[in-house]
């Protein structure tokens, strides 16, 4: 039931980053999911170096650290596809 609940915030928190990011006409549920989750990673990170807490399961505070991995994953895929189709 785990792998499930990981499945639907990813898909959601994958969804709303590429809504911010611009990028959902080019994304289908499976890139959603897996930006998403590691959208999560990238914001636990993130949120490590700063000092303030990380993904901590399912709640808000999560949600949040979550997209904003998110959007940094896509600002830096979107930054290094840019140079590589020129």
């Amino acid at each position: 039931m785990n792998i499930i609940l990981w499945i639907v915030f990813g898909g959601l928190v994958g969804w709303i980053a590429s809504i911010i990011m611009k990028t959902d006409e080019s994304m289908g549920i499976g890139s959603n999911i897996i930006v998403g989750i590691l959208g999560a990673l990238v914001g636990g990170w993130v949120m490590t170096l700063f000092g303030g807490p990380t993904v901590t399961g399912f709640n808000f505070w999560s949600f949040i650290v979550a997209i904003l991995g998110a959007v940094i994953l896509l600002w830096a895929v979107k930054g290094f596809r840019r140079p590589l189709l020129r």
